[in-house]
């Protein structure tokens, strides 16, 4: 995933798992469409260079203790 914005770009590799899809994603399009949501979230709160360049979705609630209330209602 490449983030782009404020005069330059981040690199961001993200796995995913099904069984993360099926709980959190499952409203979402696409995993595709998910991993942005994911993005818009993590951006509401830290700047793209804060971001991890390689990470699991399922890390993002040890940061963010939201995240999984939050994503489910987007």
């Amino acid at each position: 995933m490449t983030v782009t914005g404020g005069g330059g770009s981040t690199e961001h590799e993200v796995t995913l798992s099904s069984a993360d899809l099926d709980r959190l994603g499952a409203s979402h399009r696409s995993p595709e469409d998910f991993i942005r949501a994911c993005f818009e979230f993590l951006l509401e709160r830290e700047a793209k260079e804060s971001i991890l360049p390689s990470f699991d979705v399922s890390e993002i609630g040890r940061y963010f203790p939201d995240f999984e209330r939050v994503i489910q209602d987007r």
